[in-house]
């Protein structure tokens, strides 16, 4: 996950106080009523356009214009939106990022709106709509999805190897000898003399397909998708309480010893290097046969299951020392820009969003799962039509192992601290590395 510049963020704050023009609800006037809509996900694009048609087709003088930014862009483009007056109307926002925006008042209260308009919270899946709840006890977004994580495999690969996929359901892993997970990476992996990692002879300098991939985006200050479900299955939490926690725990032993296990790995070479894996995706390593597994989330189910030519098998994240499995869970929602100039109109388009006619079109184009607890059924119905069974994700939310993305102040801060102090460890640096990164961080809170 790339974070803005502390210098866009700091310009943010200055600009805040000329930009948070707070609305209340009221009407627009009698000309065309224009609400524009930032996203960053480019697959998602599609199901949200069509939204947007039933939107304007049911609301006629209304046009919402979408535009879409990829990761590495959109907060920067963001910050510097508030900054120049640019920015959108609404916009997919992050638990990792709403808090700040609120502290500067950049975000619109939506409880005027809610409280109108009767607006059922019920309707969502447990949990995702108190998210959005600030410290202050004001709502600043209505939810739109929900995602965990889980292991994508080559099944063909899994095949050569002589594993039974029924075995990766009951994976486990530690931090000393990494378990039968790690015995199934050294299974999968092979070097270029067709040794494979558990076989006498296995060259870790010379790896044609790895047996996990790395990939360091989308969130690695917390490890998404990367090594947090190691260490939530090893004991580790993220934060002193959550939300609003004040304190990080980066030095715990339960996430030393698992990040130690995990940069092991690379040693190993069961995983490519950090610098091997810059510029790149997974599931494009995936389907080049340049790796046997990754760890992603739940958004890319239909990317991985894209390739042409690619027999794509999912599992769950395996059980820790804990005896139990783990995922984070993230929940994203529309905010709308407290400088928007109608917001009646930009509330309008919010409440389409997170309505069951919006998130039952999400549900259909199987990207995500809807907030809307009938809507992400339908999209795992849906999928299950395509011979596509997502229980490796939706598991960890009915079987309640998933545990929270950290909802705190200071987030950009703390990822420009966490991150260089990860790639430093996973380029050999001392794990006390974290450590010191982690007095940092908590500094950031005060004495």
């Amino acid at each position: 996950m790339r974070k803005p510049t502390r210098a866009a963020l700091a310009g943010a704050v200055l600009a805040a106080v000329a930009l948070a023009a707070c609305g209340v609800p009221g009407g627009g006037g009698d000309g065309r009523r224009t609400v524009t809509y930032w996203l960053w996900d480019a697959n998602q694009q599609p199901a949200y356009q069509e939204c947007a048609d039933d939107f304007e087709a049911a609301n006629p003088g209304y046009e919402i214009r979408i535009e879409q930014r990829g990761w590495d862009d959109y907060w920067t483009a963001l910050a510097l939106g508030f900054v120049a007056e640019a920015a959108p109307d609404v916009f997919t926002d992050h638990l990792s990022r709403y808090p700040e925006w609120v502290s500067r008042g950049l975000l619109l209260p939506l409880d005027p709106y809610v409280a109108r308009d009767g607006l059922d919270l019920g309707r969502y899946e447990e949990g995702l709509a108190e998210l959005w709840v600030g410290q202050d006890g004001r709502r600043y977004g209505l939810p739109k999805d929900w995602d965990t994580v889980a292991l994508f495999y080559d099944r063909e690969m899994l095949a050569e190897a002589g594993v039974d996929e029924a075995e990766l359901a009951g994976l486990s892993w530690n931090p000393d000898d990494g378990g039968t997970f790690e015995d199934l990476i050294a299974r999968l992996t092979v070097d270029r003399n067709g040794v494979r990692g558990d076989e006498p002879g296995f060259d870790p300098d010379d790896v044609a397909v790895y047996g996990l991939w790395l990939e360091m985006n989308g969130g690695w200050a917390y490890g998404q998708t990367q090594w947090s479900m190691y260490a939530a299955a090893n004991g580790w939490l993220a934060t002193d309480v959550n939300p609003w926690g004040e304190r990080f725990n980066f030095d715990d032993p339960a996430l030393l010893e698992t990040v130690d296990w995990w940069r092991g790995l690379i040693d190993k070479g069961y995983m490519p290097s950090l610098a091997e894996q810059e510029g790149v995706q997974s599931s494009d390593q995936l389907a080049a046969g340049n790796t046997a597994m990754a760890t992603n989330g739940s958004w890319m189910i239909g990317t991985f299951h894209g390739y042409e030519g690619l027999d794509v098998g999912m599992a769950p994240t395996p059980k820790g020392p804990t005896g139990e499995r783990a995922s984070m869970f993230n929940g994203l929602a529309d905010s709308i820009h407290a400088g928007t100039e109608d917001p009646e109109a930009a509330w309008r388009w919010v409440a389409h969003l997170a309505s069951p006619e919006c998130q039952r079109v999400v549900a259909e184009h199987r990207v995500v799962f809807p907030a809307i607890t009938e809507a992400w059924e339908a999209a795992r119905d849906a999928f299950a039509a395509d011979g596509i069974d997502v229980g490796p994700f939706t598991r960890q939310v009915t079987e309640g192992t998933t545990f929270l993305f950290p909802i705190t102040d200071h987030a950009a801060d703390v990822a420009a601290i966490m991150e260089p102090a990860f790639e430093a460890v996973l380029s050999g640096a001392p794990l006390d590395t974290l450590v010191r990164a982690n007095a940092e961080v908590n500094a950031l809170f005060g004495p």
